[in-house]
């Protein structure tokens, strides 16, 4: 900002040495907000804890001793293997022989490094896209009856390219955000293991949904935030404003599934989790969608409430005589256009997500209605409108408690001539 910074913060209070500072209280109010939000959030992490990998009766998982084991192809071809169910034709006829893809390849890694095994790729794999040296992964059965080693396609082995597009993300935004960009990066790790360590396990193992979303919620907005950030009182008011907007989308997404009714089990992955957790399966999927619908604001969240108090501050530092109500008229227009933007946003990310199913709605040609209403969709609707409106409110609010905090002489003199 140059000069002109340091003019706007020099005529901003002409009689500021002169003039006593108003008391700090309404920083004193933040900080005590997230403290208190915070201890909550890490009192309910210890009360919910369950470790990783722990099923819903407190047991360690069970292991089926099938293990992923690198290999190398060797030689593919395209030839006929016995029909099965997945084949069945649509007069439910099971044909004879399928088309299918044997593929020889050397194991890479394990026991039986150098071995050469033979296995049938999953459908739609073909003999092309399988050459000499590609990387694949195989499944290993132990012995059973004494019967030998059985083996198993288990995928393409996609670390390399993967590791290779992080890489390049991490790059990237440290060139373009420099130190900033790392802490963002930083601040991703540390909450995917959150989500990894503790807030997998705790809904597996049946504890309250909305507590450990809450829970997750705020120590991953709290760390992130302060990492990315840094402490100031401009991080400290969107972080009151994230977190109003995350309990808002809460409550919203919870009230909306019990009026709607959701059903627990829409998918062959919900049904598949509802075995293995056992008598706790339904609620465990309530929970799941639950702490998807907040999960799935943070980031949303995150990016309007640092952008709404940004906004505001340079609104006070370019007018130092206006008020709060000033500032909040002049942070919501900014605000209004924000909003247009990001809902924007939110629908087409998960209409996005969900296009292999729409596609396969509009290839049963099932009328539109119906679609919308049905259980799946019915998930979506809501974990959409859900976020919507939780984003929507938590502009106003964030842009009200920042117009409060700007307009103080206490935060003005610490947080105006620090903006940046």
């Amino acid at each position: 900002m140059g000069d002109h910074s340091q003019s706007l913060v020099g005529r901003q209070d002409p009689s500021s040495h002169a003039a006593p500072r108003s008391s700090p209280a309404p920083l004193v109010v933040a900080v005590g907000l997230v403290v208190v939000a915070t201890t909550l959030a890490v009192v309910a992490i210890a009360l919910t804890w369950s470790g990783p990998h722990a099923d819903a009766s407190g047991r360690e998982t069970t292991d089926t001793g099938v293990q992923h084991v690198p290999a190398r192809v060797e030689s593919a071809r395209t030839t006929s293997c016995t029909g099965s169910v997945e084949d069945a034709q649509p007069d439910g006829t099971v044909p004879a022989q399928v088309p299918c893809v044997k593929v020889t390849a050397v194991v890479a890694g394990g026991p039986d490094a150098g071995e050469h095994v033979t296995v049938v790729a999953t459908t739609g794999t073909t003999a092309a896209e399988l050459g000499r040296g590609t990387r694949i992964v195989l499944e290993r059965y132990p012995p059973a009856d004494g019967a030998g080693v059985t083996w198993a396609w288990s995928d393409f082995e996609r670390g390399l390219p993967l590791g290779t597009l992080a890489l390049a993300f991490v790059l990237v935004t440290a060139l373009v955000a420099g130190a900033r960009g790392l802490r963002a990066v930083l601040g991703l790790a540390f909450a995917a293991v959150v989500v990894w360590v503790y807030t997998l396990p705790a809904l597996v193992a049946g504890h309250s949904p909305l507590v450990v979303a809450a829970a997750t919620a705020v120590v991953v907005a709290v760390v992130v935030l302060y990492l990315v950030h840094g402490p100031s009182v401009r991080t400290t008011t969107a972080l009151l404003g994230t977190l109003a907007g995350m309990a808002l989308v809460g409550a919203i997404g919870s009230l909306a599934a019990h009026a709607a009714r959701l059903p627990a089990v829409t998918s062959e992955d919900d049904f598949q989790l509802a075995n293995l957790v056992g008598d706790h399966g339904v609620a465990v999927l309530h929970g799941v969608f639950l702490c998807g619908v907040v999960l799935a604001g943070i980031g949303v969240l995150n990016d309007v409430t640092v952008t709404q108090v940004a906004a505001v501050w340079e609104l006070r530092a370019a007018q130092p005589s206006a008020g709060p109500r000033v500032l909040f008229a002049g942070g919501m227009r900014i605000g209004r256009d924000h909003i247009a933007s990001t809902v924007y946003t939110i629908a087409f990310a998960y209409a996005g997500a969900s296009l292999p199913v729409l596609m396969l709605l509009q290839l049963y040609g099932q009328p539109l209605g119906q679609t919308l209403v049905s259980g799946a969709f019915a998930q979506e609707i809501i974990r959409t409108l859900a976020g919507a409106i939780g984003l929507v409110l938590a502009i106003p609010a964030t842009t009200a408690i920042a117009a409060w905090f700007a307009s103080t002489r206490h935060v003005r003199a610490r947080g105006l001539t620090h903006a940046h």
